[in-house]
């Protein structure tokens, strides 16, 4: 497999955080507010926080940018992103990508933690889970998670299955966000990254591993997209308190404490 240099991949983390900007304006703001929630809430100055589905781990980096004291175990499946992410931090204290699907049974034991985790966050990727997969997923975090702890997630998790005209209103703020923000223009989505990663030789051995995974996955889309699913899904798990921590339309980070 070709080596992957440290500035090749910074330049494809750079360009795939601009295209997830184009799904999310505010993305920065809502990274803050996840990573206060965690500087406040952990209980203390070096937490072990799980990052769930961290892609190239642009929430990790941020995070121990803040909190250089933290451990940060940063999971997801996809080879090419955490190739990218791996690149990129290879060596910094305190950060570890594990190559694990969220999907399947024990890939919380076969992290090999120290202790408890005090906090898992996500951003931009449960909504990916089926909700059986997301209650599954849920059921077995808690075997890792100290009890008072953290669970921090900013997606888009609609309430219009409950209130249908509140979806559409949130839907609508979240909509005149992106227009004021991309007005000039949007830029690449999801797939035109994609694309462009395929196209580069030095991505292709990667992008081949990644096609064969992802070939053998049963993938429908957004599939947990409402409010109410991960709520429920955390009260199922033995979440008690939960609540929405910040909000623009329908992108929201969900706080709940374990226990």
């Amino acid at each position: 497999m070709s080596i992957l240099t440290r500035e090749a991949a910074q330049n494809w983390i750079t360009r795939w955080d601009r295209q997830q900007e184009g799904y999310l304006p505010d993305r920065e703001e809502r990274f803050t507010a996840l990573i206060d929630a965690v500087e406040a809430g952990a209980g203390r100055s070096d937490p072990l926080v799980l990052d769930l589905g961290c892609g190239p781990g642009s929430l990790s980096s941020r995070l121990l940018d803040r909190l250089p004291g933290a451990t940060v175990v940063a999971i997801d499946a996809d080879p090419l992103l955490l190739a990218l992410g791996d690149a990129v931090n290879a060596g910094r204290p305190g950060l570890r990508f594990a190559d694990h699907d969220l999907r399947e049974p024990g890939w919380a034991a076969a992290l090999g933690l120290p202790r408890p985790a005090d906090v898992a966050v996500s951003t931009t990727a449960l909504h990916w889970l089926s909700p059986g997969d997301l209650r599954t997923m849920l059921a077995e975090l808690t075997s890792v998670l100290r009890p008072g702890g953290l669970f921090l997630n900013g997606d888009h998790m609609e309430a219009g299955d409950v209130a249908p005209r509140l979806g559409e209103l949130e839907r609508a703020v979240h909509d005149r966000a992106t227009a004021r923000r991309f007005g000039a223009g949007m830029p690449e989505d999801w797939r035109q990254w994609w694309d462009a990663a395929g196209a580069d030789p030095e991505l292709a051995e990667l992008c081949h591993a990644r096609e064969r995974r992802v070939a053998g996955a049963d993938h429908h889309g957004s599939e947990s997209l409402f409010l109410s699913t991960h709520v429920a899904a955390l009260r199922e798990a033995g979440f008690g308190e939960i609540g929405t921590l910040w909000q623009n339309g329908h992108n929201r980070l969900l706080g709940a404490i374990y226990g």
